[in-house]
């Protein structure tokens, strides 16, 4: 059975409800957020119950490093902001004696030691997927994205990238490009509202998704972006075959995992200027090429919009307007860790994670 819905927790640990809807058939992951974390043990142990309830549900959260990492506390490592590295990129001094050479060169050690030691830190924890890193090109316009991008050049953003999820791959974790085909030329923010960015297909392929086809062997996972392209299609990407099928999937050759951007985000349920239900917004992500959906933050509300949703698509199953498809199925399993988990303290004294640790200093 495709499993495509990611869904999220209100509290530290699971409630009745929250195994009721986790054990749901369509349900594939859970997200987890700040508000899911007190301890290193606690999240342990919270990992734990949830694999209980299936064993292959993808444990995921959004911990990119800088103002974005969920858990900062109790060992965890406080990652730098991806501008860091651009930044170290740009650079040319020698560098220290310990650290020689060009700065890109040490940029993209660095942002590979990044990337082991957030994917190792997490999977000692039993998570398995972090949606990192961000692509999106840095114009200095948009605050959502803001220092949370490499560069402005599209080729160091790839560079840069590569050899963070060179890091994670190291650890035994995938990676996630996001925000197709780039969120970081409009200034709005698709949490509150919704950006439109006027340009050109052409133009934006040209800067703004460049990243992805000289990726496109190693991304395994891609998140569209809640922005709407007109000049392309009037829909928001996460919501447009023309951009999730003909351009990435056609054009670009990608073959990894699509999942949808945050359906409760202001960008995510307004098609053609109408408000539409978390069913609708779910159906049309899946409709146009996403692979999996998410919806976050709506559990603090009891659920309802949670339950909502999975009424809606159990409905839309036994009515025949979704139907599960095998290949998503296929792309949601792939992501989930080959290694098993090594414990956090057999972790701290791998020479491995030390040196990384030392090149991040």
């Amino acid at each position: 059975m495709h499993a495509p819905l990611i869904i999220d927790i209100a509290g530290k640990a699971l409630t009745d409800a929250d195994r009721a809807r986790l054990a749901h058939p369509l349900v594939g992951g859970i997200i987890l957020f700040a508000r899911n974390w007190e301890s290193r043990s606690a999240l342990v142990q919270l990992c734990a119950q949830i694999k209980a309830i299936k064993p292959d549900l993808l444990i995921c959260v959004d911990h990119e490093g800088g103002r974005v990492q969920r858990f900062r506390t109790d060992g965890f490592t406080h990652l730098p902001s991806m501008r860091h590295f651009g930044q170290m990129w740009m650079d040319d001094g020698q560098g220290s004696k310990h650290r020689p050479g060009s700065g890109a060169m040490r940029a993209m050690n660095a942002a590979t030691a990044a990337g082991y030691v957030l994917g190792a830190e997490l999977r000692a924890c039993a998570v398995d997927f972090s949606f990192t890193p961000v692509l999106d090109l840095d114009y200095g316009e948009s605050s959502v994205i803001g220092d949370r991008s490499f560069h402005r050049d599209p080729r160091v953003v790839a560079m840069l990238a590569k050899s963070l999820m060179h890091g994670l791959l190291q650890a035994g974790m995938g990676n996630c490009g996001k925000h197709f085909p780039g969120h970081g030329f409009v200034k709005a923010d698709s949490h509150v509202d919704i950006p439109v960015d006027g340009r050109s297909l052409s133009a934006i392929l040209a800067e703004d998704a460049a990243p992805y086809p000289w990726l496109s062997s190693v991304l395994t996972a891609v998140m569209p972006a809640h922005v709407i392209y007109p000049k392309v299609d009037k829909r928001p990407a996460g919501f447009s075959e023309k951009w999730l099928k003909d351009v990435l999937r056609s054009r670009l050759r990608y073959d990894g995992a699509i999942f949808s951007d945050d359906l409760s985000m202001e960008g995510a349920r307004r098609i053609n200027g109408s408000v539409i239900s978390y069913t609708e917004a779910a159906l049309a992500a899946l409709s146009a090429g996403c692979d999996m959906v998410l919806l976050c933050n709506q559990s603090l509300g009891l659920g309802a919009h949670v339950d909502e949703l999975l009424d809606g698509m159990d409905d839309a199953l036994r009515s025949g307007r979704w139907q599960p498809d095998e290949d998503s199925e296929s792309r949601r399993l792939a992501l989930l860790p080959e290694t098993v988990p090594q414990p956090w303290d057999e972790l701290m004294r791998q020479p491995a994670y030390q040196d990384a640790l030392d090149l991040l200093g």
